[in-house]
């Protein structure tokens, strides 16, 4: 693995090197994209405003997962660039003993009270029984859901990246076929969609349980020792990617609260829509920063400055070019993909010109989520923080409760973009601090 992440790379090796973390981020996104196409097209668009009204809880198992998965990744790595093996071992089977604790938490919390909970996020009579059962149903696989998320990151450090991107395209694969047969086929409705997901969400979960018990010879299981300090700083490193999930969920919320008051269940329904695109694009540029992260994470360690130096410039060089290109490719097929989550005319209407407006967003959003990713590689979690919260939360929350009040449904359409280009121009000064100018702070200076 060492020999793997310690070379110079290229755009095009780095790219390679991290393709099977973006290609994994990008499946497990398409997990909840798929359920939502099923759902529109089978059950129609009030199943799929009532997929999105409960989301945000799903949003907190993975939001824990991510917070666990990125930030222990970078302490794992950074032992394993230290040479010291035994305490990158102790502190995988910590970090995974503490996920299953929290999923268990989590899942027996919101079973209790699941209709209060499906009523505060907003669940209108209309679609309070839709909620109750795909949240019923799914959150039941919270525990196989972190697992998955936490393992696509600590196979990437074990230098088994390809076998996360099967696990995960087979869990995508057996998604689709069950979404087909329990929603399409059997007439389950949204229940069969929350089971075939949590279905496939097992596979990669139990594999990744069973590789990590017996691969004595790489990254393995050992007995828990209680590494509190690795702990608190795995939570610290990866709080940005945790704020970002949790960001998530807020901004959902209070999304559908909004296009709930300005266009009832359709718009929601639309929203619903522009956010898979959202979460499409930026499982991307998350891919490409947990699949970078390890080799930032060992160069650090190892203090090869001239080696990080350069995986920095190709890493942005890289996320720029192909945000603008991913951009112009999203405005140039709205409307097919449009005509892929919905054949209901009116939510039509509503998704495809907004789309177009929120796009725009996806010009900034990729560099914004690789500079967080890079300073939580370096262990840098305060900075890392900052982004996060104040692209996903502050800036969007504060656009999105004033923007429609100046510009009506508009507003809420380009409250993310906004968003995502204030927090580009607050980044520069960190980059000019750590990254390029000569001073005590910059990670290159020797």
């Amino acid at each position: 693995m060492s020999t793997s992440i310690n070379k110079n790379f290229t755009p095009l090796s780095l790219l390679k090197f991290a393709m099977p973390s973006i290609i994994m981020m990008i499946l497990m996104s398409l997990y909840t994209i798929t359920d939502g196409i099923f759902i529109s097209r089978y059950i129609g668009s009030n199943a799929l405003s009532s997929l999105n009204i409960v989301f945000p809880v799903i949003n907190i198992v993975i939001a824990i997962a991510t917070m666990l998965g990125t930030g222990g990744n970078a302490i794992i790595s950074k032992y394993l660039g230290e040479g010291k093996k035994e305490a990158a071992n102790e502190c995988l089977t910590l970090f995974v003993a503490v996920s299953i604790l929290l999923s268990i938490f989590i899942l027996t919390f919101t079973l209790i009270f699941l209709t209060p909970i499906s009523c505060f996020l907003g669940a209108s009579d209309i679609l309070l029984s839709d909620c109750r059962k795909y949240l019923g149903y799914s959150i039941i696989f919270a525990p196989a859901c972190m697992l998955q998320a936490i393992f696509q990151s600590y196979f990437v450090t074990a230098g088994k990246p390809t076998l996360g991107l099967v696990l995960t395209m087979s869990a995508g694969i057996t998604n689709v076929i069950l979404d087909y047969v329990f929603i399409a086929r059997l007439d389950l409705g949204i229940k069969g969609a929350a089971l075939a997901t949590g279905i496939g969400q097992c596979i990669p979960a139990v594999v990744g349980l069973v590789f990590f018990i017996f691969a004595k010879n790489n990254l393995h299981f050992t007995k828990i020792t209680l590494r509190f300090r690795e702990l608190g700083m795995a939570c610290y490193n990866g709080s940005s990617e945790m704020v970002t999930q949790l960001s998530n969920a807020i901004v959902t919320f209070l999304f559908n609260i909004v296009l709930m008051k300005i266009a009832g269940e359709k718009g929601v329904a639309a929203i619903t829509i522009l956010l898979y695109g959202q979460f499409l694009f930026n499982a991307f540029y998350l891919g490409f920063s947990i699949g970078i992260s390890p080799i930032v994470g060992f160069q650090y360690g190892a203090k090869a400055k001239d080696k990080l130096k350069n995986i920095y410039k190709v890493s942005f060089i890289f996320v720029a070019v192909s945000s603008v290109v991913l951009t112009i490719m999203a405005l140039i097929l709205t409307t097919p993909i449009m005509t892929i989550f919905t054949n209901d005319k009116e939510t039509f209407e509503l998704a495809a010109p907004a789309f177009r407006i929120f796009a725009i967003g996806f010009l900034f959003s990729g560099l914004n989520i690789t500079s967080s990713g890079f300073f939580t590689a370096l262990s840098n979690g305060k900075i890392s923080a900052i982004i996060s919260f104040c692209r996903t939360l502050v800036f969007t929350v504060i656009s999105l409760l004033f923007l429609p009040q100046l510009l009506g449904i508009n507003g809420a359409w380009i409250a993310i973009p906004v968003a995502e280009f204030i927090t580009l121009i607050m980044t520069v000064p960190m980059h000019l601090k750590y990254f390029i100018r000569k001073n005590n702070s910059n990670y290159f200076a020797y």
